[in-house]
């Protein structure tokens, strides 16, 4: 290993990292350079995500230059005219995250590819956006979105615009392999301007996103923008600026944002945890909203390709929407102001089944992936034709793509589209929440959770364990129907089997027969499981609204607990 120690040394760039990594060879911290140096991070369909440090399994300049030499061979190998069409880079907030797009830029102009590099920080949708408006090769945003301040990342776009997918990941990360056996070579920026290889995109570029937003049919609906209070945060994040330009834009004159998380800050000093979908992360947006008397308190996470809010309940208080909640508002909301016959919306499999049940009842057409966005839109690139477009995904972890100026999720968008959502129903007297009442009367109410759970390592494989020994009931209730995407296949009551068009993955899911579903996900790397549970209960009309969702609430607290004691051998 210390040899491996040695060589790392000799080839990073960074004295930082060198002193980091050198500190521990003298204090002899076998543990941690056993942990740094046993392998590299895994390049996937995300790209690269890991913590910020020296050594091969994390985040530094010389991963980051390897990564891109990679990135840059396979592109050149299988893009057609990659090199002219170049590659847009982008980066957000995070203390570490220009230089990252600067020695990548850096890299790829060496290898003659040109580089669209932004002049300053971006949201991911802003990057992945230059992609198609300049017809380019692909895209990297350099980013950890959501995670805490000690990580980044390096996300990989394909020219199509969507996040990369299988083969490329594999291809990728095999050329990735090779560079690190090799020398870097990179050109300085200012050389690579003189020669053409780079543009920087100032803020002309920025504004070409925010007219094109602007002009969406899809985000048009201006009904009484000023009806409404707004309460922003961009929790620490790259979002403010096009967040609160876009809102204006569409004439929200009421919204007021978090001063002490406004501006980009890689350290997050106001939130724990940069998600919106952990406890406390939204508590300053609330306290604002509450102060303002805000309808909705929104936020996007700190790269803005996600969106999460908080609506204010009848008593006064704010209570978060589910990502399955925002979905389905989203769904129905598109649907009903488009010709919902021509249009085609997706979700994932662990998300909500009540946006299929939408789509059906309004006469669209409803798809759905794996889990993941890169799959939600490179599959609706493949099911959209001339007469049906598409219109809207979601995945129930906040992130929603509303029409195709984007093929990635867009927090900006969302917000806007949402904040017009909101304001329509003002002008009818109706908050969000009598929204989803009148959907959920419509079509059930539909409760949705996750959970992990943690196993005994020594326990058998748990999804071949299933299929060795497939359950018949759960909770007390006959399971109807089983889907097993690792076999591909679904097996219907009648003992007949059908087959299901998504890629393998080791995934079961139970259809019970009173509507409700699981979904199982073995870990790959842990002994643990991830378990995906949603309750449908129909109401009757007259029947009280609220005893129905408490009835909902107990029915999935006895499916969560009665299914984990069942996994328990």
């Amino acid at each position: 290993m210390m040899q491996k120690v040695t060589e790392w040394l000799m080839r990073d760039p960074d004295p930082k990292t060198r002193e980091e990594l050198q500190c521990l060879v003298d204090s002899h911290n076998t543990q941690e350079l056993e942990e740094r140096f046993h392998s590299r991070l895994q390049f996937g369909t995300a790209g690269l995500r890991g913590k910020v440090g020296a050594g091969p399994n994390r985040m530094n300049r010389l991963v980051i230059q390897e990564t891109a030499t990679g990135l840059g061979h396979y592109l050149i190998d299988q893009v057609k005219d990659a090199k002219q069409r170049g590659v847009v880079v982008g980066y957000d907030g995070r203390n570490d995250s220009k230089q990252f797009a600067h020695d990548t830029a850096s890299v790829l102009t060496a290898l003659g590819i040109k580089v669209f590099l932004t002049s300053k920080v971006a949201a991911t949708p802003i990057v992945a956006f230059g992609i198609k408006h300049f017809n380019a090769a692909g895209a990297v945003v350099v980013t950890a979105s959501h995670n805490p301040p000690e990580y980044n990342g390096f996300k990989v776009y394909w020219e199509n615009g969507a996040q990369i997918i299988p083969p490329h990941d594999s291809g990728i990360a095999q050329t990735i392999d090779i560079a690190a056996t090799k020398s870097i070579v990179m050109m300085p920026l200012d050389e690579a301007e003189e020669k053409g290889l780079l543009v920087w995109l100032e803020d002309d570029y920025y504004q070409t996103y925010r007219n094109t937003m602007n002009s969406n049919k899809l985000l048009s609906n201006h009904t009484d923008p000023s009806s409404i209070t707004i309460a922003y945060t961009a929790m620490h994040g790259v979002g403010a600026d096009m967040a609160e330009t876009l809102l204006r834009d569409a004439g929200f004159n009421h919204v007021f944002s978090v001063a002490e998380q406004r501006e980009p800050d890689g350290n997050f000093p106001t939130v724990n945890f940069p998600n919106p979908e952990e406890a406390g992360a939204m508590d300053m947006v609330e306290a604002l909203a509450a102060s303002a008397n805000a309808d909705i308190a929104c936020a996007n996470d700190p790269d803005a390709d996600r969106f999460a809010l908080a609506a204010r309940k009848p008593d006064g208080g704010y209570k978060m929407l589910t990502g399955d909640q925002v979905g389905t508002l989203f769904g129905h909301y598109l649907l009903t102001h488009t010709e919902a016959s021509g249009k085609l919306v997706g979700n994932t499999i662990v998300s909500s089944t009540l946006l299929k049940k939408i789509a059906e009842s309004m006469g669209a057409e409803y798809f759905q992936t794996l889990t993941g966005f890169k799959w939600l839109t490179n599959v609706a690139m493949q099911k959209e034709t001339k007469e049906k477009q598409f219109l809207f995904a979601y995945e129930e972890a906040l992130g929603y793509t509303i029409g195709s100026q984007v093929w990635d999720k867009d927090g900006l968008s969302a917000l806007v589209a949402f904040a017009q959502l909101t304001a329509e129903l003002a002008t009818q007297g109706k908050c969000v929440w009598d929204q989803l009442e009148s959907i959920y009367r419509q079509h059930g109410i539909h409760i949705n959770a996750q959970r992990s759970i943690a196993l005994n390592p020594d326990s058998p494989a748990i999804g071949e364990h299933l299929r060795a020994n497939p359950p018949t009931h759960i909770a007390g209730v006959k399971i109807d129907v089983v889907e097993d995407l690792k076999a591909s296949l679904r097996y219907l009551p009648d003992g007949a089997t059908e087959s299901i068009d998504l890629p393998a993955s080791d995934v079961l899911i139970y259809h019970l027969e009173n509507g409700a579903r699981i979904i199982v996900r073995p870990s790959g790397t842990e002994p643990k499981l991830k378990c995906y549970y949603e309750v449908v209960a129909d109401i009757s009309e007259g029947e009280d609204y609220f005893d129905k969702q408490v009835q909902a609430q107990a029915a999935m607290d006895n499916l969560i607990a009665e299914h984990q004691k069942s996994l328990t051998f």
